[in-house]
């Protein structure tokens, strides 16, 4: 990453993390049948192998030096994310643990406004709810939510999943200092547990063939790779709160994607919830769009440099 990124091109940047989170259904429905924990140890063991080996090649490795914290930290983020978003899915109703899980765009937003030099405007919010209408209509489709007590647990472990993922994302804006770089290293932490995670609670089963060998790598190069790093530029040097309400373009973006390569139809319902993100997204970014970002203590105007 160039050593010098303005605040809009820093969200701009965050903002293609959400695209390639899109691809997640596609690739993932092409894998075959890898179960979850192993398919996140291959993933996010390729994509550090490889983020490792050109910091190397680039001798930019020494960036991956940090502390303790700082790698226990975004270990934490992103495996506990998935460890319990995976059990929220396998102890709920899939579509109930989705749609409570997508409210970490939402958490986002609201925690935004605890960080130093932010300050949270009437446009983000309503962008960002106007999002999670968007997300909810597609992804319940009229069934609505079962509620189902035996699945509290599952519904506690979505809950949790967006608390990890929203706090993750939040309080890296903390970690300024830290290089882009390190996430290499959180990749690597997080495929460890993901491989401990499969041992203890799976039944091993890979890829088959070509073609789901090739989603596999897919994955580990967009969605639970590259995604990662530019994310954690995004959160750090970007407009926090606009990449909390453009997050709600993944769910609509993976569905059309899917509905593209055969896997779905177009709807009435899908039209809708494509409107409603998308309005919610022009109206959170209405001061980036119109280039009004102001100059807050300890903010970034557009325009101006920070450095990394």
């Amino acid at each position: 990453m160039p050593s010098q990124v303005t605040r809009l091109r820093a969200t701009m940047i965050g903002a293609t993390a959400v695209l390639m989170w899109s691809t997640l259904g596609l690739f993932g429905a092409a894998s075959g049948g890898v179960p979850p924990f192993l398919l996140n140890a291959l993933c996010f063991g390729i994509a550090g192998l490889g983020a490792t080996a050109w910091l190397a090649l680039r001798g930019r490795l020494v960036l991956m030096r940090q502390p303790c914290r700082v790698y226990g930290f975004g270990i934490l983020g992103l495996f506990g994310f998935h460890f319990f978003y995976f059990t929220a899915i396998r102890n709920a109703p899939p579509v109930d643990a989705n749609l409570i899980n997508y409210t970490w765009p939402l958490l986002i937003v609201v925690f935004s406004a605890f960080l130093p030099g932010e300050r949270l405007k009437i446009q983000h919010v309503a962008g960002t709810l106007l999002g999670l209408g968007g997300a909810a209509l597609l992804i319940l489709r009229g069934d609505g939510l079962a509620l189902d007590g035996d699945a509290a647990p599952g519904y506690f472990a979505a809950v949790a999943s967006a608390l990890f993922w929203s706090g993750y994302s939040v309080l890296s804006r903390r970690l300024g200092s830290v290089p882009t770089e390190a996430v290499a290293g959180f990749c690597l932490g997080t495929s460890l547990l993901s491989v401990a995670a499969h041992l203890v609670f799976e039944t091993t089963v890979w890829p088959q063939g070509t073609g789901e060998w090739s989603a596999v790598l897919g994955l580990a190069a967009f969605p639970v790779g590259l995604a990662f790093f530019v994310w954690d530029i995004g959160v750090k040097r970007g407009d926090i709160q606009v990449l909390g309400a453009f997050a709600y373009t993944a769910p609509v973006s993976s569905t059309l994607l899917l509905i593209v390569f055969g896997f779905g139809d177009f709807t009435l319902v899908v039209m809708a919830a494509c409107a409603l993100v998308t309005l919610g997204a022009l109206v959170a970014a209405k001061d980036m769009l119109f280039g009004r970002f102001t100059k807050k203590t300890g903010g970034v105007a557009a325009g101006e440099r920070v450095e990394e």
